[in-house]
């Protein structure tokens, strides 16, 4: 697809579009030697595990692994979901550890604490914890989830103590969960507070900041049309060295296809800095930037950035 395009889709038509290249991308393949693990194209920063739970299916880290070969991811990071605003069931820091275990070579654990938890009090208490995490094999912290303001002293805490531990802090941003305003001043204020911190911006809030018209409705939604200049995000990623981007998700996707001329050149402008993602936590999901991602024609260095090497450079892999 030619950026130019752009106008020739609407987002259902491309994300029916996403559907059935991802359906057909997971018919069985055969397993894959070390050799050609070496050609993947991407690392993903974003998945999960799940646990059986009503009747959501359950995700084994064989299914996600044989889901990884079939995409042509070669590792992926495994985000425990602690938070109650987070998830229809709570997924530990414990269990992702133990899972993830036998497959290190390719799932990189990550843990997360809530910053509400009252029998860890005091940032020395925190980062004790997150030592013993990352002991255990953890690489980040996250998904970052909580119903709180993103700079709520609570978080600031906690963010403080993944940064004396060396953890890169994925967070979500919506009206929901680590809240903020149009513009994103909360954001702001944690990094003026924690300027050695690293984070991972993700979800609506943070994608919809992509739009310099951004209002704060639409921190929850995924907005549709041409984006204007002079978003949060390009401001905040040119001003803070330690902000990235996490790619996945509907909103990471929508961020970039409702505008392809913008988000292509968002992607160039901020290559060193955004990370290919998928947030899969399901058998069966449909992921859209498996194909959103081969039909933007983006500079083969861009793409090795974006797909991979920003990764392996972040989490030290």
């Amino acid at each position: 697809m030619k950026t130019q395009q752009h106008t020739s889709l609407n987002r259902r038509q491309f994300c029916l579009s996403a559907l059935a290249a991802t359906g057909a991308a997971l018919a069985p393949r055969p397993a894959q030697s070390e050799a050609a693990r070496s050609t993947y194209r991407y690392n993903d920063i974003h998945t999960h595990l799940g646990q059986p739970w009503g009747n959501r299916p359950e995700l084994t880290p064989e299914g996600l692994l044989k889901w990884m070969d079939a995409n042509e991811i070669g590792k992926a990071c495994v985000l425990p979901l602690v938070n109650p605003e987070a998830w229809d069931h709570p997924i530990s820091t414990d269990y992702v550890l133990l899972k993830t275990e036998p497959y290190r070579d390719r799932l990189i654990p990550f843990c997360a604490i809530d910053p509400r938890v009252i029998n860890l009090s005091g940032q020395k208490a925190k980062v004790d914890q997150l030592k013993r995490y990352q002991d255990a094999g953890a690489k980040g912290f996250g998904e970052s989830k909580p119903g709180v303001k993103m700079d709520d002293p609570r978080n600031l805490e906690l963010f403080a103590a993944c940064a004396e531990v060396g953890f890169p802090v994925l967070f979500h941003l919506d009206n929901s969960r680590n809240t903020d305003q149009a513009g994103l001043p909360g954001l702001e204020k944690v990094h003026q507070a924690l300027p050695e911190g690293r984070f991972i911006g993700h979800a609506q809030g943070w994608w919809a900041s992509i739009d310099g018209a951004v209002t704060q409705d639409q921190l929850q939604k995924y907005p549709e049309g041409t984006v204007a200049e002079g978003g949060a995000l390009d401001r905040l990623m040119a001003k803070y060295p330690n902000l990235y981007g996490d790619l996945s998700a509907g909103s990471g996707a929508n961020a970039i296809m409702r505008d392809l001329d913008f988000g292509r050149e968002f992607l160039i402008r901020n290559q060193d800095r955004l990370l290919f993602g998928t947030d899969y936590l399901a058998p069966g999901q449909n992921v859209p930037q498996l194909s959103l991602y081969r039909e933007i024609d983006l500079p083969e260095s861009v793409q090795a950035k974006i797909y991979r090497d920003n990764h392996i450079k972040l989490l030290g892999l």
